[in-house]
């Protein structure tokens, strides 16, 4: 399964952020998922997309990614 992350270009992130975010989400997505590769990317909106996956399955990486960014706090510092 493949899972896009689109985050708005206009969003400002810190430095290293993007690459934090694929690791520590593929960290997540793996407990669950176990052929799942991330891609994070910059775009004009953001976006999730779930390719090779079920319907359920894309509420779950939404649930878990929303899980990741809103702790951020705790995990980031880890990957600088």
């Amino acid at each position: 399964m493949q899972v896009e992350i689109s985050i708005r270009k206009e969003d400002r992130l810190p430095d290293g952020a993007e690459a934090a975010l694929k690791q520590e989400l593929e960290k997540r997505l793996l407990c669950y998922f176990a052929d799942v590769r991330v891609r994070v990317k910059r775009g004009t909106g953001n976006d999730v997309t779930v390719l090779g996956g079920m319907k359920t399955d894309k509420e779950r990486v939404t649930e878990i990614l929303q899980q990741t960014w809103e702790s951020a706090d705790d995990w980031f510092d880890a990957y600088q």
